[in-house]
């Protein structure tokens, strides 16, 4: 281990913090931004902000996305709201509150500078959101609507139907599609990273591969930022989109960038249940659900039945707000998920049997349709409904939704500062892609507010105290460490294609890697079982690049490739996420280690020994990595015991 991080955060008064710091860093003059190239990686709220507002600010950005346009970026498929403490409910919400809200949900295990930025951030948000067009559901009177979500016990969350992500998501397309006209931002979709450029220790570039026509091409900068999403689908079977993936980040840990917190993996309690066992994808339902929705099983196995409404009400468990009467319904993600598990695990699920065991719990709205009335839920939720319909063929309506946790969000990411910067110099990361602000648990609607607050208010300002200490410059193509980055792009894709007992499509290695993490490192981590999966990673990647068939080419279009490539970095995170999880012998927010729980079952922290962020570096080999530490300190919020109750 080596010695002890330093975040750079400033000192003081907390709510000076960020407005103080901002005078002190260092600016580029606006005649002389058009000197300096940034290349940002990622279209979605985080890439397409920032690209957006550094193109806007004079800096020449480069833009790149491996879907086909910016508006398929997995920030699309973010349902329910944006946090924001507006307190326009006038229920007692403040700066603070969603500060302390989100810092105890994370089990204090985040930066308090950088979570109380973020609750500061966040009211600029919706004034930016809403500048831009963005249709935010309005009260009567006109004002901005609100709703609860888990964690929090007042109404602060803005959302545009179940469609918030899809949102917010245009108006920062629009604010970036500006720029590309204006000329600041040239766009490169459908290009995918595969290597960064570190020269003399500061990255200056990536090497990208063109998905179309297979083309390597290399591309340089003054610096790098990455917003390139979270690592869920190392799962296999998860919320996120088939193509979110883990490798920019990973090339980044590779090259020096500490990865940290990685087995700090949300599980979305509000989930469409798997129903086959060749099934790839897992859909999500909006937390926002549980603001009207019951949810339950039956009391016992013998009272289960096909049809909800065959199980009369005295043999209905609603076990949430029986276990948690202070927020019910709403606790946060990683403590409702655990919950149904458990009733799962006790044989009290519902709807059919996968794998030999029901993996449901009901979503009832019934109470609230005869309250309220099928038009006002369905002006709520109604899109989320018709999506539910779609999938299972029974409308919520008239019947209860199957609900099932699944791996949703990713707290855990590269290292870095409170300027964003990871430990290589010049390479920032913002949203998913870092670690910062959700501690072991991320409450449900800060995702959007983290991605927007570091994209729109918080990059502009880092990216330019960087670029105002160093000389701007160009790197030519034939520079030494660009040839090596891309011959190691070239080789790698060589070496994919031309495996020596090619015989298992990539997928077949995606669903063990997935197999084994949901087994052994999701919602509850066993010591003995972590320890077994640890030494199933080794075998599993040395079979990989025997035996994977990557058919094709490298020259063309190859979705084969691509995977596969993608793929072979799940297989060396799998094993850090196992390490980090073994290592951190406490329960803390989505971390419930089984041997460290309280006499309720209950997760039980460790704040004398496991108050840090573990950040990773990779050493050259997967199963020996350096842990590196960073010590949390808590001067305004002290840490105690995590209850809902």
């Amino acid at each position: 281990m080596n010695a002890e991080l330093v975040a750079n955060d400033p000192t003081g008064p907390l709510e000076n913090r960020w407005t103080k710091h901002r005078f002190d860093m260092a600016l580029v003059n606006p005649a002389n931004r058009k000197k300096y190239q940034v290349i940002v990686v990622g279209t979605g709220l985080a890439g397409g902000s920032a690209a957006a507002t550094l193109g806007e600010m004079g800096y020449q950005v480069k833009s790149f996305c491996f879907q086909d346009s910016p508006r398929r970026a997995h920030s699309i498929a973010a349902q329910g709201g944006i946090n924001a403490a507006k307190n326009y409910q006038n229920d007692g919400d403040s700066v603070w509150r969603l500060f302390y809200d989100t810092i105890k949900g994370g089990d204090f295990r985040s930066r308090e500078s950088n979570t109380y930025r973020l609750a500061e951030i966040s009211v600029n948000i919706i004034d930016q959101a809403v500048a831009q067009g963005v249709p935010f559901a309005r009260e009567y009177s006109g004002l901005l609507a609100n709703r609860s979500f888990g964690g929090a016990q007042v109404s602060r969350t803005f959302y545009a139907r179940g469609q918030t992500g899809q949102q917010l998501l245009l108006g920062a397309y629009q604010a970036l599609n500006r720029q590309i006209a204006a000329g600041s931002v040239t766009l490169f979709p459908r290009t995918e990273m595969l290597e960064l450029i570190v020269i003399d220790g500061r990255a200056r570039g990536i090497v990208t591969r063109n998905l179309v026509d297979g083309k390597i091409e290399s591309h340089t900068a003054d610096c790098v930022v990455l917003c390139t999403g979270g690592y869920g689908n190392a799962y296999y079977l998860s919320t996120n989109a088939k193509g979110c993936n883990t490798s920019a980040a990973w090339r980044a840990h590779r090259h020096g960038a500490y990865f940290a917190n990685p087995c700090f993996t949300q599980i979305h309690p509000t989930c469409i249940p798997q129903s086959g066992a060749y099934q790839s994808k897992l859909t999500l339902m909006s937390e926002s659900l549980r603001n009207d929705g019951r949810v339950w099983a039956p009391i016992a196995s013998a009272a289960q039945a096909d049809n909800a409404a065959d199980i009369s009400e005295d043999q209905r468990d609603y076990f949430l707000e029986r276990r948690y009467p202070a927020f019910g319904n709403l606790v946060p993600r990683d403590i409702a998920s655990r919950a149904a598990k458990e009733v799962c695990d006790e044989n009290r699920g519902v709807g059919p049997e996968v794998n030999g065991k029901r993996l449901g719990v009901y979503l009832d709205f019934s109470e609230a349709i005869d309250r309220l009335g099928e038009s006002a839920i369905r002006e709520r939720y109604g899109n989320l409904f018709e999506m539910y319909e779609r999938i299972t063929g029974e409308s919520p309506y008239r019947t209860p939704m199957r609900i099932y946790p699944a791996i949703h969000y990713a707290m855990g990411g590269l290292w870095v500062d409170y300027n964003l910067m990871t430990s290589i110099d010049g390479l920032f990361a913002t949203g998913e892609c870092n670690f910062s602000d959700h501690g072991a648990n991320r409450l449900g609607a800060s995702a959007l507010m983290q991605g927007l607050a570091d994209g729109y208010f918080i990059v502009p300002y880092s990216v330019g105290n960087f670029l105002a200490r160093h000389q701007a410059g160009d790197i030519a193509n034939d520079h030494a460490a660009v040839a090596d980055a891309v011959r190691n792009v070239r080789d790698r894709i060589k070496r994919l294609l031309n495996a020596p007992d090619a015989k298992h499509p990539p997928e077949y290695f995606h669903r063990k890697v997935g197999q084994i993490l949901w087994d052994h490192c999701s919602m509850t981590r066993d010591p003995a079982d972590l320890r077994t999966a640890l030494k199933q990673f080794p075998p599993l990647r040395d079979q990989f690049w025997r035996e994977v068939k990557v058919t094709g080419s490298g020259e063309a279009f190859n979705q084969t490739l691509e995977r596969a490539g993608r793929i072979a970095d799940f297989l060396e995170l799998g094993e850090l996420m196992c390490l980090d999880a073994l290592d951190r012998e406490e329960s803390c927010g989505s971390h419930a280690r089984t041997d460290h729980v309280t006499a309720e079952g209950e997760a039980k922290r460790d704040d004398e020994n496991y108050s840090y962020v573990a950040a990773w570096e990779f050493s050259g080999d997967c199963s020996a990595p350096i842990l590196h530490k960073e010590q949390l300190r808590f001067e305004f919020v002290h840490p105690s015991v995590r209850s809902y109750k």
